[in-house]
C-alpha cells in the first residue's frame, strides 16, 4: 500500500491518497512546554498529531490535584474523544516535551473522519492503545513501588519523544506519579546510583536502557505488546472485523 513517510506514525499509516486529503487541514505548530492544550469539561476545538513532542493526559482531584492517565506522542493523536462522538475534554492535556505537532481544527477532522474508512480504523486502533495505557496505569499506580513506576515511566516517554534525554521537573513527575516530590527525589535518586539515569537541573538522561527495562514493573512490555499487536493487526491486509470474530 503506498503510504507517504510522515513524523507522526498515526498519520503515516495512512494510505497516501487519504493522509493527502488530511494534509491541506493540517498545519504545523510549535509546542511549548507546559502549555495546556484542553481542560476538562472544555470543548475540543483542535486535534493534534504529535511529531517530536509529548503531552501528558491528567485527571483533576479536588480541582487542585493532578495525576497523569495516559500520555500522547508521536503514536497517536490528542483530541481522540471526537472519534467516539464525544466533543468535550475529560481530562487536562499538558505538553510535557515540547516539539512540533500536526494541528487540524475538529470540524475539519469529523467531516474526513466520517468519510475516511482509513482514517477510522487507525483512530480506533489507537483509542484500543489509549485505553490500555490508561488502565493499566491506573494498576500500576496503585500496585508497583515508585521507583518500578517511574523506570517504566521513563522508558514510555523515551519511545515517544526518540530520545534518551528530557526535560523534567520534580513537580511534574510528582503529578506523573501520583506521589510527593520527596518521593520522585528518592526514586530518581535510586536509579541513579544504580546508574540506570543522570538527573541534574531538570534533565534526565537514561544511562542504561537495558537496566532500566529490568528496573521497570512488567507494565511497560505490556503496553508495549498491546500497541504492536494493535500496529500488526491493522497493517495485515487479510484483517477485517469480520475474519477477527468469525
Amino acid at each position: 500500500m503506498n503510504r507517504i513517510p510522515a513524523a507522526n506514525s498515526l498519520l503515516a499509516a495512512l494510505p497516501r491518497k487519504n493522509y493527502l486529503r488530511l494534509l491541506a487541514g493540517l498545519e504545523l505548530v510549535t509546542m511549548n512546554f507546559g502549555e495546556v492544550l484542553y481542560e476538562p469539561e472544555q470543548p475540543i476545538r483542535h486535534v493534534y498529531f504529535p511529531n517530536d513532542s509529548l503531552v501528558s493526559l491528567l485527571t483533576l482531584v479536588d480541582g487542585r490535584m493532578a495525576l497523569e492517565v495516559g500520555i500522547v506522542g508521536r503514536e497517536g493523536m490528542d483530541g481522540v474523544p471526537l472519534a467516539l462522538g464525544i466533543y468535550v475534554s475529560s481530562v487536562r492535556a499538558l505538553v510535557q516535551g515540547g516539539g512540533t505537532a500536526m494541528r487540524m481544527k475538529s470540524e475539519s477532522l469529523l467531516r474526513e473522519f466520517r468519510n475516511s474508512p482509513p482514517l477510522q480504523r487507525e483512530l480506533y486502533r489507537y483509542t484500543h492503545v489509549l485505553m490500555a495505557q490508561v488502565t493499566q496505569t491506573a494498576a500500576c499506580n496503585r500496585f508497583h513501588v515508585v521507583e518500578a513506576r517511574l523506570a517504566r515511566w521513563l522508558l514510555m516517554t523515551r519511545d515517544r519523544v526518540r530520545s534518551d534525554q528530557f526535560r523534567l521537573t520534580q513537580e511534574f513527575l510528582s503529578h506523573m506519579l501520583g506521589v510527593r516530590r520527596v518521593g520522585v527525589t528518592n526514586a530518581a535518586g535510586t536509579l541513579q546510583r544504580r546508574k540506570l539515569i543522570r538527573y541534574s537541573r531538570g534533565v534526565i538522561s537514561i544511562l542504561d536502557g537495558k537496566g532500566l527495562e529490568a528496573a521497570s514493573c512488567q507494565c511497560y512490555q505490556i503496553l508495549k505488546n498491546v500497541q504492536n499487536l494493535a500496529q500488526d493487526a491493522n497493517s495485515d491486509r487479510k484483517y477485517s472485523p469480520i475474519a477477527a470474530v468469525a
